[in-house]
C-alpha cells in the first residue's frame, strides 16, 4: 500500500524498489512491519530496464553444474564458489516462484522459452520478449501493493544510515520526504538501491542509479569489496540525442553481427567466439578497434546488424528494441544500429555473506548494491536478475530483532539523550546565497561522470587515475564546505529539518544528495582501480595488461583503508 503519512517506526526498512527490493519485501515474514522506500516512483529502477532475461538451468540438456561452470569462467578467478553453487541450484525453484506470482515468461508451446547469451554454454535465459525486467518488476509491484504489512514510501530519499555508535548496530535512517528531513527507526535496514552507472558519462543505467546504497554504507563504516570491477556493455545505442539505450545481449545470441564501417565482423580478430565472447572482451574489442580505425575514437561507433536474424524472430523477440530504434529513425530490418560500449553493471559493492548480512549488525544488502561473490570480476549475462531473486528470498529467514530497538518497547526505553534530541532546525537562504551553491553542485554533478569515464572507463592507467583521485578529493573538500553541506552534516539523530529555498526544495536536496553519493563512489572506484595493478574481467589497466595470479584476490575497502584479501 502507498501512503503519504508515513510511520517513523518499522521492523524493516527496504531501500530501493527494483527487483531486489520488491522481492525481498515480499519474501519477508508477513508479521513484520516493512517500509519500502524509493526515491522516484515504484516502477523506475534499473531492473525495469533489464531486457535480456534471467538465467536458470531448467532444460533437459542443462544443469546447475554447467551454469556454475559458465559463471565461474566469466568471473575470472574471483567468484565465491559456494555463492555461485547456491545461485545456480536455487535458480529453477526461484523461476517457479516467479511464474506462480504471475510473471509471464515467453513460451514455446507449454514450455518456457530459452535463449542463448554470451558466455553461456546452453540456452538457459528466460525472457518476456525484450522487456523481461519490466515484466518481473510490474508483477512484483502488483504483489507488494496488495500486502498490508508493506508501506511503500515514494519520492523519498534515504540520506544516511543511523547507527547506535560508529560501526555499531543499525537503528534506522535519515530520510528526506515531502520537503523535510526526519529520522525513521528500524530494527533492520536492507539496501537494494542498485548500481552507480551515473558516475560514468556513458551508461545504460537510469538516472536513479547514483550508487546511493554503497555510498551510505561506506560513510557508515561498512566493508566494501571489488569496486573497480565495472561491466561495460558492448552495445549501447549511440544515435545523437538518444539516451544510451541498451541493445540486449540476446540480439547477438539470436544471431546479430557486430561489424565496422567496412562491414567486417572484426570481433573475431580479438576472440574466437566473436560477438559471443564475454562482455568485457567484446567491449575492449570495440574500444581497441575504434582506436585503430576511427578518426575520433571518443565519438565513433561500430554497427550491430540484426538482418541475419529472421524478421519474424526479430518481431517476436525484440519489439521494444524495434520501437526505440524507430523513434530515432533506425529501421532494424534494413540497416544496422550504431552502437558503442557504456557502463552497465557494477560487480563490486557492499560485502555480504550468504544471508545478505554486511559487516554492520542489522544492515543487509541485496542485488547490485551487494557483493555476494557470484559475479567475480565479470558478471555472466542474465545472472543479475537471478541474483536479486535468489538472494532476496534469503531474507525470508530474517527473524524479528529482540533488542532494545524493538518497536514494541521503543517508547519505554528511549534514553534521556534521545528525548532532548527531538527538535527541529530550519535552513532558510535567499537567492543570492543559494545560487552559487546550487551552481557549484550542478557543476560537480555534470563533471564527475566525464572525469570518471575518461580516467576509469574501459581502459585505465596509473597517471590518469591518480590525477582523477586528486580532482575528486578537491571537489569533495569544496562540497563539504558549502553552507548547505555544513547544515546537513550538523543534524543529530532524531533532529528534523525543514527548508526554505528559492527554488524547488525536493529537486535541490535530491541533486545535493546524489552529488554527495557520486563523489563518494567516484573516489572509491578510482582508488580501487589504482590499487589493483593487473587486468582482470571488467578492470583493464593499459600499464598492467596481464592477469596476475598474485591478484587472484579481492580488493577490500573500509573508510579510507584499502587492502587485498588473503584468497
Amino acid at each position: 500500500m502507498i501512503q503519504e503519512n508515513i510511520s517513523t517506526n518499522f521492523d524493516v526498512l527496504v531501500i530501493g524498489a527494483g527487483a531486489a527490493g520488491l522481492y525481498t519485501a515480499l519474501c519477508m515474514n508477513k508479521n513484520l512491519k516493512i517500509g519500502l522506500i524509493t526515491k522516484e516512483t515504484i516502477s523506475i529502477s534499473a531492473s525495469d530496464w533489464a531486457q535480456g532475461g534471467i538465467a536458470a538451468a531448467i532444460s533437459t540438456d542443462d544443469s546447475p553444474a554447467l551454469h556454475v561452470k559458465d559463471t565461474i569462467q566469466a568471473g575470472v578467478g574471483l567468484c565465491d564458489v559456494d555463492a555461485v553453487e547456491f545461485l545456480a541450484q536455487k535458480a529453477p525453484e526461484c523461476i517457479k516462484s516467479l511464474v506462480n506470482l504471475g510473471v509471464a515468461f515467453d513460451r514455446n508451446g507449454k514450455n518456457l522459452a530459452l535463449t542463448l547469451e554470451a558466455a553461456h554454454s546452453r540456452h538457459r535465459v528466460l525472457h518476456a520478449a525484450d522487456t523481461t525486467g519490466r515484466e518481473v518488476v510490474n508483477t512484483l509491484t502488483a504483489q507488494v501493493l496488495r500486502r498490508s504489512n508493506i508501506q511503500v514510501i515514494q519520492k523519498a530519499l534515504a540520506l544516511n544510515l543511523w547507527l547506535k555508535a560508529p560501526g555499531k548496530r543499525v537503528r534506522g535512517i535519515s530520510l528526506f520526504y515531502q520537503g523535510r528531513i526526519q529520522w525513521i527507526k528500524a530494527d533492520s535496514v536492507v539496501l537494494a538501491t542498485g548500481g552507480g552507472g551515473q558516475v560514468f558519462a556513458q551508461t545504460t543505467n537510469p538516472a536513479v542509479s547514483t550508487g546511493d546504497g554503497v555510498a551510505m554504507a561506506w560513510r557508515a563504516g561498512a566493508v566494501l569489496r571489488d569496486l573497480e570491477f565495472v561491466q561495460f556493455h558492448p552495445t549501447a545505442l549511440t544515435k545523437t540525442g538518444a539516451d544510451r539505450f541498451l541493445i540486449s545481449e540476446a540480439v547477438r545470441g539470436e544471431g546479430a553481427h557486430l561489424v565496422d564501417d567496412q562491414g567486417k565482423r572484426f570481433t573475431f580478430d580479438y576472440h574466437v567466439k566473436g560477438e559471443l565472447a564475454p562482455r568485457d572482451v567484446v567491449s575492449r574489442a570495440i574500444f581497441n578497434h575504434l582506436q585503430k580505425t576511427a578518426t575520433d575514437p571518443a565519438t565513433a561507433n561500430v554497427w550491430l546488424d540484426m538482418r541475419p536474424i529472421p524478421k519474424e524472430k526479430i518481431r517476436q523477440r525484440f519489439p521494444n528494441i524495434i520501437k526505440v530504434c524507430e523513434r530515432w529513425g533506425i529501421d532494424v530490418f534494413s540497416e544496422p544500429i550504431p552502437v558503442a560500449p557504456a557502463a552497465h553493471y557494477w560487480m563490486g559493492g557492499i560485502l555480504t555473506d550468504m544471508m545478505n548480512k554486511t559487516s554492520i549488525e542489522g544492515l543487509y544488502a541485496v542485488g547490485e548494491t551487494a557483493s555476494t561473490g557470484v559475479h567475480g570480476a565479470n558478471r555472466l549475462a542474465s545472472n543479475s536478475l537471478l541474483e536479486c531473486i535468489v538472494f532476496g528470498r534469503q531474507m525470508a529467514k530474517l527473524q524479528p530483532y529482540q533488542g532494545t530497538n524493538s518497536p514494541q518497547i521503543n517508547t519505554q526505553t528511549i534514553n534521556q539523550e534521545e528525548k532532548t534530541a527531538f527538535s527541529s532546525k530550519e535552513y532558510a537562504v535567499d537567492k543570492d546565497k543559494w545560487k552559487p551553491q546550487e551552481e557549484y553542485v550542478e557543476f560537480i554533478r555534470k563533471n564527475i561522470p566525464k572525469l570518471v569515464w575518461q580516467s576509469a572507463g574501459i581502459c585505465r592507467e596509473k597517471s590518469r587515475l591518480e590525477e582523477a583521485v586528486l580532482t575528486v578529493k578537491s571537489w569533495k573538500k569544496d562540497f563539504a564546505n558549502l553552507d548547505i553541506s555544513k547544515f546537513l552534516s550538523s543534524l543529530q539523530p532524531l533532529q528534523s529539518a525543514t527548508f526554505k529555498l528559492p527554488g524547488a526544495v525536493d529537486k535541490g536536496l535530491q541533486i545535493w544528495a546524489e552529488t554527495q553519493n557520486l563523489l563518494d563512489i567516484a573516489l572509491l572506484i578510482l582508488q580501487s582501480a589504482a590499487f589493483r595493478t593487473e587486468s582482470r574481467g571488467g578492470h583493464y589497466r593499459l600499464d598492467f595488461p596481464q592477469t596476475d595470479p598474485k591478484w587472484e584476490a579481492h580488493t577490500l575497502v573500509k573508510e579510507d583503508r584499502y587492502w587485498k584479501s588473503s584468497r
